[in-house]
C-alpha cells in the first residue's frame, strides 16, 4: 500500500511540473482560432490606408482608400484616389450596408441579397468587404488540419452553414497560421465546387503586430483576373469616435 501512494504521489507531481506538455497535447479550438483571427487583424479599432488593383483581361485599374473599423460591427471605407472615384463610400453597422457615391449625391442601402454582389466592380463581394463575424455564430467549424512546416504550425478549418443560415456559400475553408494570420480563404458553392480564393501574398510587422499586407481575391476558373488588396499603413486600437460611423458622416466627411 504505501509503494502504492509513493507512485501515485509521483504521478500527481509529474502532472503538476508538466502543465505546457499536457496543454500542448489538448486539440486547438477551431472557434477561437477564427476569433483570434478576426481579432488580429481589426483590433480593438483601427485606421488603415489601402490601395485596390482590379486586373482583367484587356484592362487594369487601381483606387487608394481609407478605412476605418471598431469592434467587430462598425466599417467606413472611403476612395481617395483617383480624383474620379474620391468620396465613393461605404459602411458598415451591424449587418446593414450602404454605400455613397458623390455623383448622384445618394446613400444607398445594400439588401441582403446583394451582399454577395461584387463591391465596386472587384472580385470582392460586399459581404467580404464588411468582415462579418457571422461565421462564428451561424457555422459549424471543424479543425480538418494541422500542418506543421519550418517550425510552424497552419491549421485548416472547414466552415460549414447551419441549415437555417441565410448565405451564399455551400461551405468555406480558412488556413490560418499560428500567429493568427489568415493565409487563405476558400468559398464553395452548395454542389461542393471551389469558385473562388482569398490568399496572402505578403505578410509583415505592422501596426506592433503581423499583418497580411497584401491579399488577392480571384475565381478559380479565371485565376489570371483578379483584384489585390495592399495594406501600406495601419495603427490599432486608436480612439475612435461612434459619430465616425453615420450615414451623415458617410456623406459628409468629417475625418
Amino acid at each position: 500500500m504505501r509503494t502504492y501512494r509513493m507512485c501515485l504521489l509521483l504521478l500527481l507531481l509529474a502532472s503538476a511540473l508538466c502543465p505546457a506538455e499536457s496543454y500542448a497535447q489538448a486539440p486547438p479550438d477551431a472557434k477561437k482560432i477564427i476569433r483570434a483571427a478576426m481579432d488580429l487583424w481589426r483590433g480593438s479599432s483601427s485606421i488603415s490606408e489601402i490601395s485596390m488593383t482590379i486586373k482583367r483581361e484587356d484592362w487594369q485599374r487601381s483606387m487608394s482608400m481609407k478605412a476605418w473599423t471598431k469592434g467587430d460591427k462598425k466599417t467606413l471605407v472611403r476612395v481617395t484616389e483617383p480624383k474620379k472615384d474620391a468620396g465613393n463610400g461605404t459602411l458598415q453597422v451591424d449587418n446593414k450596408l450602404w454605400t455613397f457615391t458623390p455623383k448622384i449625391n445618394r446613400v444607398i442601402k445594400v439588401p441582403s441579397s446583394m451582399m454577395g454582389q461584387s463591391w465596386m466592380g472587384s472580385d470582392f463581394s460586399n459581404k467580404d468587404i464588411s468582415k462579418s463575424t457571422e461565421v462564428l455564430d451561424q457555422y459549424t467549424l471543424t479543425l480538418l488540419d494541422v500542418i506543421k512546416e519550418q517550425g510552424r504550425s497552419t491549421f485548416v478549418i472547414e466552415a460549414v452553414p447551419h441549415e437555417d443560415a441565410a448565405v451564399v456559400w455551400g461551405k468555406e475553408i480558412f488556413v490560418i497560421r499560428d500567429d493568427y494570420v489568415m493565409m487563405e480563404q476558400q468559398f464553395w458553392d452548395q454542389d461542393g465546387v471551389l469558385v473562388k480564393k482569398m490568399m496572402a501574398l505578403e505578410v509583415a510587422e505592422m501596426g506592433g503586430r503581423p499583418v497580411a499586407t497584401k491579399i488577392r481575391m480571384f475565381e478559380v476558373d479565371t485565376p489570371e483576373q483578379w483584384t489585390e488588396m495592399a495594406t501600406s499603413a495601419i495603427d490599432f486600437d486608436v480612439e475612435l469616435a461612434d459619430n465616425l460611423f453615420t450615414l451623415s458622416n458617410l456623406r459628409n466627411p468629417r475625418k
